[in-house]
């Protein structure tokens, strides 16, 4: 190969005969974010793995070894594919890849920022749920991309919906997730979807019933000093109207089915006042 194909080859002595018998898939698994396939079972037509690359963290040639892997198992072109919305990062990875095996180099495909839209109508956005979710992740930090997005879930009657908040949250930059936050907080159409979304909305209504019934306790304690004939100052109504802490207010009224005076209700260590 060296001296009559000029083929360079590394310059060491050392040169061993290898079993003739090997296998084509290395023991460790290989994880993408996504593939899909094209064609029957049997007899794929082609393959496609997805990436989600936020950042420049991935080897290239972690990429071509996923073709490669994925080229051996089905027996059919596979493309890659990378989803970046991030300028640099998609320029990054639009570069051919050196496998490091002479003759095979990939060109992955890459969707960057440029060539997703800025989706703003909330109606295009029900029309393109998929590309929304893109244009969020690319373009959030334009308010009305998100606002645009938020609109057409409430609207949304698509099997996949509880999954679109989901999908776009996961693919956007920290300050776009923060926005999102803050538009679904705000929100009274946004549909209850996403994790985040439930937490809030069930902290929000247990939030809400620790309140009701710290109002109701208020209500019931100045009852029972009213009905035992004591005349409450001010301060003393204020302190007991502002307080939001259901274990205090019930003993107080505890305290106001037999306290002598009004001291004795807040009188919380037998004659030291609090």
């Amino acid at each position: 190969m060296r001296d009559l194909l000029g083929v360079e080859l590394p310059a060491t002595p050392l040169v061993r005969v290898e079993k003739s018998s090997f296998n084509t898939r290395r023991s460790d698994d290989i994880k993408s974010d996504l593939i899909l396939v094209l064609g029957p079972p049997q007899t794929a037509a082609h393959a496609i793995i997805l990436e989600v690359q936020q950042d420049k963290s991935k080897d290239p040639k972690q990429l071509a070894r996923y073709a490669a892997a994925l080229w051996l198992m089905l027996s059919c072109d596979v493309t890659v594919l990378l989803v970046c919305p991030d300028r640099g990062v998609a320029d990054h990875y639009a570069q051919p890849i050196d496998s490091g095996l002479s003759g095979y180099r990939l060109q992955a495909q890459v969707l960057g920022p440029d060539d997703i839209p800025v989706i703003t109508d909330p109606q295009e956005a029900v029309a393109r749920p998929a590309l929304s979710i893109m244009a969020v992740m690319a373009h959030g930090r334009d308010r009305k991309v998100v606002e645009a997005f938020a609109m057409a879930l409430a609207e949304l009657r698509d099997e996949h919906a509880t999954k679109y908040y989901e999908y776009a949250y996961s693919m956007s930059a920290p300050d776009v997730r923060r926005l999102m936050e803050e538009i679904i907080m705000t929100s009274t159409t946004w549909p209850v979807y996403s994790p985040f979304a439930r937490e809030h909305y069930g902290r929000g209504q247990a939030e809400g019933k620790a309140e009701g019934k710290a109002e109701e306790a208020v209500r019931m304690l100045l009852l029972v000093l009213g009905a035992r004939g004591f005349d409450i100052p001010d301060d003393m109504r204020t302190r007991i109207s502002t307080c939001a802490d259901l274990a205090q207010l019930e003993s107080w009224a505890t305290r106001a089915v037999t306290a002598q005076s009004l001291e004795d209700l807040f009188d919380e260590t037998g004659g030291q006042q609090q």
